[in-house]
């Protein structure tokens, strides 16, 4: 008699177990990225120096699960493009030449986008992000580390990506293809920084 009450006592938790898992919700939310309060800057180094400016972001989603961030694309539009340390004749000249072929040839290819796959959580609000880079039509994958918060439906993130530019058929003035740049040698790795607003 024991045995058959124990059975089914055994049977009643396992029930309740199951309809408990069943019962259980994951909250998902999309936040749409604020393209006016997010931004996108570039850092590029040659031997005698160093320029910098900025990219547009188009558009962006980004997916909770239970609060934090899952996954989520970035869409940034190459043909916005801008030098901040130069001015006049001198900056117009680079901007020109970073949209042609030599560079990432704006004309054929408008985006590049960063669709992040995966968050892991190292400690507090840091967290390695990985994911694919697409810049002319060549996607490559990607990891970095980010800053992240997401309070009240809304979240921020900061992102220095380095990315290798020599994988996305950018070669002009880089010392693995070309010899005898001296000072107009231009770094393979250029940086990325991401700040992003989304509700």
């Amino acid at each position: 008699m024991k045995k058959i009450i124990l059975g089914l006592s055994l049977s009643v938790l396992s029930v309740l177990s199951i309809t408990a898992e069943k019962n259980v919700k994951h909250n998902h939310d999309e936040l749409n990225i604020n393209t006016e309060k997010s931004s996108v800057e570039w850092i590029g180094k040659k031997v005698a120096g160093a320029h910098n400016g900025t990219i547009k972001i188009k558009e962006g989603k980004l997916h909770l699960h239970d609060g934090n961030l899952e996954r989520g694309t970035v869409v940034m539009d190459m043909t916005s493009i801008v030098c901040l340390d130069l001015e006049g004749e001198w900056k117009g000249k680079l901007e020109k030449h970073l949209k042609n072929e030599d560079f990432f040839d704006v004309a054929n290819h408008k985006t590049a986008i960063l669709s992040i796959i995966s968050v892991k959580l190292q400690e507090g609000n840091k967290y390695t992000v990985a994911g694919n880079l697409t810049i002319k039509g060549i996607t490559k994958p990607i990891e970095f580390p980010a800053t992240i918060e997401v309070r009240d439906g809304k979240l921020g993130a900061y992102a220095e990506v380095k990315v290798d530019r020599t994988l996305y058929d950018i070669k002009y003035g880089s010392g693995k293809f070309f010899e005898g740049l001296g000072d107009k040698a231009i770094e393979d790795e250029f940086t990325i920084k991401f700040k992003v607003s989304a509700i």
